[in-house]
């Protein structure tokens, strides 16, 4: 994979961390409410399961970017 590729998977990354962790603050203050359009209401738990669910894509995605970007330097030179 050439540095475009690493960078790519980066940006990915980076976009779940802002999406996840966003909608899991936004469900700490609303715990009834539908977060990203109802796609995780399928989630078991109501609440904390889809809390803990956003929490851990939004940790995979930070992941995800850490080992991209350090592929990416390596890559480069």
């Amino acid at each position: 994979m050439g540095k475009g590729g690493y960078l790519g998977l980066q940006i990915f990354g980076m976009v779940a961390v802002a999406v996840f962790v966003q909608a899991s603050i936004r469900g700490l203050f609303d715990h009834s409410g539908t977060q990203l359009w109802g796609a995780f209401d399928w989630v078991p738990g109501e609440w904390s399961g889809r809390l803990i669910v956003f929490l851990l894509l939004a940790a995979a995605g930070t992941v995800l970017a850490g080992w991209a970007h350090s592929r990416g330097k390596q890559v480069s030179g």
